[in-house]
């Protein structure tokens, strides 16, 4: 349906305006964050139920990883689930319900996302503290 395409399209812009500004310009020649933005937007595309975030803030400005956390809290909001995989625990259990620490491919710990992130043994383990 070419108009419900094109209403994404502009949602997605809405949510991304520098994909706005890039929509001609090859995706192999964006930056690590517009990269990142199309990728997210394109699968906003398919309107989920379920979305898998694996290391969406990697390698990207403090402004992107902002603007990154941000879409994820929006994402959320509308009813989306979303499963984050996330080394920065620290801004992933600041806007998760729930968190599990996995090591060496097994889970470790698991809990409240707000509970973990006050745990002094997940503070010194996990954040640097």
């Amino acid at each position: 349906d070419k108009a419900d395409i094109l209403a994404d399209i502009d949602k997605v812009f809405t949510i991304f305006p520098r994909l706005k500004e890039r929509r001609d310009q090859l995706a192999g020649t964006m930056s690590g964050g517009e990269q990142q933005m199309l990728a997210m937007g394109r699968a906003l595309m398919s309107r989920p139920k379920v979305l898998l975030l694996d290391e969406p803030s990697m390698g990207l400005s403090p402004i992107m990883v902002d603007k990154i956390f941000e879409v994820v809290r929006d994402v959320y909001a509308q009813g989306v689930t979303v499963l984050l995989v996330e080394q920065n625990a620290s801004r992933a259990l600041g806007i998760a319900n729930r968190g599990y620490v996995m090591e060496s491919g097994l889970v470790t710990m698991t809990g409240d996302a707000k509970e973990m992130l006050n745990d002094p043994k997940v503070r010194a383990a996990y954040l640097g503290e």
